[in-house]
């Protein structure tokens, strides 16, 4: 009996002394610099976005504009919006969260606004007006009023006349590429007109070179790409005087070649 508790006190030994010896796994070790917390690319916009649903377009909200939304939604509404009884009863039923859009009309530099447009930009030429009368603008619509093909000059000369003539404070045009009528609308006195595709372009040709006629192209921004342009044109105004005077200085190169 002493010999084998003398063996297998020799054999604990041994196995502490090779287990002290063997090197601890890569995975065993502190992971002291992996990330807290992953976000996966496509989640990237729903962390810390203010509303679930934005139905802020609409002046009425019905039963099915809020069709899908869990218990506890926030819905994104205008300021003035309206809801019909059954939708009214289901906002409190599913304690939904309403957000009130708030008005961007005080960032805006005018009151007044030409719009036209090709059959390009006819689209986008009607759902803007929607965006302009938001921001507390007053319209006036040049036209096209359709998608049958027409020529972009008529329309572009139309809005830079009503710009030249002041009847307007200042004027957008869409047609395709938005080139054809910024060209066009430079040909009348006191217009300078800027196409833009976004909105770092449109707030230098307000602030650095006075633009007072803004042209888009239908095909090379989406509608929001467009709002967001428009958007930071108007709220942009030329107040430097280093700006003030380069200006000047294009209007006086302008009035030489005045017949």
């Amino acid at each position: 009996m002493a010999e084998n508790k003398e063996t297998r006190e020799r054999v604990r030994a041994l196995v502490k002394e090779v287990l002290a010896n063997v090197p601890l796994e890569e995975e065993q070790k502190p992971a002291e610099n992996l990330p807290k917390r992953v976000v996966v690319n496509s989640l990237k916009e729903e962390i810390g976005k203010e509303f679930d649903r934005d139905e802020s377009a609409k002046s009425l909200i019905t039963e099915d504009d809020l069709r899908g939304l869990d218990s506890g939604a926030r819905l994104r509404v205008a300021d003035n919006a309206k809801f019909t009884p059954l939708a009214s009863d289901i906002v409190q039923e599913k304690a939904i969260n309403l957000i009130k859009k708030s008005s961007r009309r005080s960032t805006t530099k005018v009151k007044t606004v030409a719009v036209g447009a090709d059959h390009g930009g006819f689209q986008f030429k009607e759902q803007l007006k929607d965006f302009l009368s938001e921001l507390g603008l007053q319209i006036r619509d040049f036209g096209t009023n359709s998608e049958d093909a027409v020529d972009y000059p008529d329309f572009a000369h139309a809005v830079a006349k009503a710009v030249s003539e002041k009847q307007v404070d200042v004027g957008i045009i869409v047609d395709g590429a938005g080139i054809g009528s910024a060209i066009t609308a430079n040909k009348l006195p006191n217009v300078r007109a800027a196409a833009c595709y976004n909105p770092a372009l449109a707030k230098n040709s307000r602030q650095h070179n006075g633009a007072n006629v803004l042209t888009l192209g239908s095909g090379q921004n989406t509608f929001a790409e467009i709002k967001e342009i428009v958007e930071v044109w108007l709220a942009a105004d030329l107040t430097e005087e280093r700006h003030k005077k380069r200006v000047a200085k294009i209007e006086a190169i302008e009035r030489q070649y005045k017949s």
